[in-house]
């Protein structure tokens, strides 16, 4: 079992927060955007065939635009992650490999994790909470969205307190950034305990 925890969440409940201050605690983190970027980069001849070039911005692929359609479409959606999950999932276990060298505790930012159904050998899983008016809020604030399509962002990922349901951890991120800290630090303390029980019964089954 690597030592590694599972960071995810739902758009706007503050993943990259939490990540943002794990990392300035030293904590090594693999993050699935980055290398959802990278893939996408090297795939844009193979979505724009899927797509149509008009989702070309000069030799990159707009972004933006082919976002508004996969949020409001769920077949194009799927068609997207046809192309970038398995290339995805492949260089986030490559870089896990690298890291569990090292007999660190690291973390896993997978913002569709319970989505994707591609990482169920991944344990534990930490949702970072937001109550969805919340949500609606910091993306519009954020984001510079209509309502209409962060609304549509919100509605295409499992419901926050669904993903809720399925954490091994929950990190409340309701409140401001001071508070969030203490969260994260009291999470950090649960991660503790949780890896000590858990290698303790490996050790007494084996």
């Amino acid at each position: 079992m690597p030592k590694c925890v599972v960071i995810t969440g739902s758009i706007g409940c503050g993943k990259s927060s939490v990540c943002k201050i794990l990392n300035s605690k030293g904590y090594q983190i693999i993050d699935a955007d980055l290398l959802s970027k990278k893939v996408a980069k090297a795939s844009t001849m193979e979505i724009a065939s899927t797509f149509g070039e008009e989702f070309l911005l000069g030799m990159e692929i707009d972004a933006k635009k082919l976002g508004k359609l996969v949020f409001s479409d769920k077949t194009a959606k799927a068609k997207l992650e046809a192309i970038m999950h398995p290339k995805i999932k492949k260089m986030i276990f490559e870089e896990i490999a690298e890291l569990e060298k090292s007999d660190k505790l690291f973390f896993v930012d997978i913002p569709l994790f319970f989505e994707s159904q591609n990482y169920q050998e991944l344990t534990p899983v930490a949702v970072v909470y937001a109550p969805k008016e919340l949500q609606l809020k910091r993306i519009l604030d954020r984001d510079g969205l209509s309502k209409a399509d962060a609304n549509n962002r919100i509605v295409s990922q499992i419901d926050i307190e669904e993903k809720v349901k399925k954490a091994d951890f929950v990190i409340d991120n309701s409140s401001d950034e001071c508070m969030l800290e203490s969260k994260v630090n009291n999470f950090l303390e649960e991660v503790d305990r949780w890896f000590c029980k858990n290698t303790v019964q490996a050790e007494m089954i084996s």
